[in-house]
């Protein structure tokens, strides 16, 4: 039955993806588009890679410290190989099977329990999460007339209500009566790894400038590759716009966020009067990087099948 439901999720993903671009591409010129993507000079597309290349290992690290310190061990490039498997499973494979699951499983096999490893996965996707939201919200307090004035606001609100959440999330540890249902008790758990992590305002200190930095520098990427399709809008414009594109591809119902993220790209740059046609391109180049900066996932993958 599990593998039937894992199955069926997937053929939703493929069937959402599908529509999606359909309906994206139906407004949007496609000779264009591989026109454009087509014309971009090779240095914008290698500078992106590196700054994408750059997020991973950052995030990589920022795993490194949460594991660690909830006392799992293991060396720095432990986590980078795993982050990049995590991150092929993601981005490069049309599967059931979550890069989230790679990392707990490859935290499982050395030694400790797959549930314990959950909840450190899980703490760390909690700090990338706040993460976005905090830098997506100082960009907005910078650039406040950048958006229509109902669209700034419902994002901000959306924005702070995120932000709130974590820091209530954060506290739910405190909650005793959490331990008598199951559901509840694995919130309390992850909230009670995350107190341990952020237990200081040092630890705070630490973790919030690393997940600031891991989505500028994918902001960055994606900065990089609009310029060399001839999007000429500034950082800041990119950084009100993308974070909230992201959060979209969070939500599981497209196979990797593809169609997601283009249609959420256009959506938003449209408010500026952006060009669909170089929207879509950037958005489909992404996409593709993504991809190829994965592919170190697939390698490492492959090397521990082989020493099986």
């Amino acid at each position: 039955m599990e593998a039937t439901g894992k199955k069926i999720s997937l053929l939703i993903k493929l069937i959402v993806t599908g529509v999606i671009f359909y309906l994206v591409f139906n407004k949007v010129d496609i000779e264009g588009v591989f026109a454009t993507m087509a014309r971009v000079d090779l240095r914008f597309l290698l500078v992106a890679v590196g700054l994408q290349f750059l997020s991973t290992i950052v995030a990589s690290y920022r795993w490194k410290l949460v594991m660690q310190r909830l006392a799992f061990g293991q060396n720095f490039v432990f986590y980078l190989r795993s982050y990049f498997k995590g991150s092929f499973f993601n981005q490069g494979l049309p599967t059931s099977i979550g890069g989230d699951a790679i990392r707990v499983i490859d935290v499982a096999r050395t030694g400790h329990r797959k549930r314990e490893a959950f909840y450190g996965v899980a703490v760390d996707r909690g700090l990338g999460l706040v993460g976005l939201l905090i830098f997506n919200l100082l960009a907005n307090l910078f650039a406040p007339n950048l958006l229509p004035t109902e669209v700034y606001w419902v994002l901000n609100v959306l924005v702070i209500g995120g932000i709130v959440g974590f820091i209530v999330f954060y506290f739910l540890n405190r909650i005793s009566w959490l331990e008598q249902r199951m559901v509840t008790r694995v919130l309390l758990r992850i909230s009670q790894r995350l107190d341990i992590v952020l237990d200081s305002a040092a630890a705070i200190l630490r973790h919030l400038p690393l997940a600031l930095l891991i989505h500028l520098l994918s902001l960055l990427c994606i900065y990089t590759i609009g310029s060399g399709v001839g999007m000429e809008f500034d950082v800041l414009t990119y950084m009100v716009i993308v974070p909230p594109v992201i959060l979209l591809t969070i939500v599981p119902i497209s196979l990797a966020g593809w169609g997601v993220r283009e249609g959420g790209m256009i959506g938003l740059f449209a408010l500026l009067g952006a060009d669909n046609t170089l929207v879509l391109s950037m958005s489909i180049i992404y996409g593709l990087i993504l991809i190829v900066t994965a592919l170190p996932g697939l390698v490492i993958y492959l090397l521990g099948k082989h020493h099986l």
